[in-house]
């Protein structure tokens, strides 16, 4: 009997699943990654999931490669870079070297591995200043998967998730529709596409004028107040979290482990 097949996650609060709430799952998020797990462990794939919010890149390729080559994956995915960007200064050539290393190594373990470009922020008018710096890293990652075999998710290109039906209300992660229909994409281009339609983006509530300067008042103290005071101190939203998944399990359509 042939062993199972194996899928691992790494990155940080875009593969954790942040924005995707569930309660009863490890960290009480659910997220793309598990969403595919549980198609593939309809077909006896194990699955786990290293990745942690708030991890800027080196911490990403410090903290789970090693783990990463320990577990022996047959498909890695990996999604970092975004906590960088988002920083007052960012050295892209550095991240880009260490970013290199770490995928070699992992394509040379025997892995098929899977990259994301960073999404198209141009549509927010939060993080639209940081656009130009996100595409500059996109050709590091397309360079980074031309040299070693990788594969690349083009997030970027993906301009159906610009939609604010598909976004938290922390408008920094994708919320429940999002990550369904992030795993549609990334479950096609493992070659399983999924039958039926994609999800579709939740309605847009019709704000008066009034109510939306008094939701956007909401945000600032509910999200980005915190997530700027984090950066001051040098904190991070994962800094007491554990990953969901270190070891192999494989997950139910009911997404427990089997």
């Amino acid at each position: 009997m042939s062993a199972p097949r194996r899928f691992l996650a790494l990155g940080d609060s875009f593969t954790e699943g942040v924005g995707d709430l569930d309660p009863a799952r490890p960290n009480g998020v659910r997220g793309w990654a598990d969403r595919v797990a549980e198609v593939l462990g309809a077909e006896g794939w194990e699955y786990a999931n290293l990745a942690i919010r708030g991890k800027k890149l080196p911490q990403v390729l410090a903290e789970q490669i090693e783990p990463a080559l320990a577990l022996q994956p047959d498909v890695v995915t990996l999604y970092a870079g975004a906590n960088d960007l988002l920083r007052p200064r960012v050295d892209l050539s550095t991240l880009s070297r260490g970013y290199l290393d770490a995928v070699r190594r992992l394509t040379d373990s025997g892995a098929e591995v899977l990259l994301f470009t960073g999404f198209d922020l141009s549509v927010s008018p939060v993080f639209s200043r940081v656009v130009g710096r996100v595409a500059l890293y996109n050709e590091r990652v397309r360079e980074i998967a031309d040299v070693t075999g990788a594969r690349v998710a083009d997030y970027w290109r993906w301009r159906e998730f610009g939609q604010p039906g598909y976004w938290a209300e922390d408008r920094m992660h994708m919320n429940e529709r999002g990550h369904a229909l992030m795993a549609r994409r990334i479950l096609d281009l493992l070659g399983r596409p999924q039958p039926g339609a994609d999800p579709e983006p939740l309605p847009e509530p019709v704000l008066s004028r009034r109510d939306r300067l008094a939701e956007n008042s909401r945000w600032a103290v509910q999200y980005a107040g915190p997530w700027v005071q984090r950066r001051l101190r040098g904190t991070s939203s994962g800094d007491t979290l554990q990953a969901r998944y270190p070891h192999w399990v494989r997950l139910g359509e009911d997404g427990r482990p089997a």
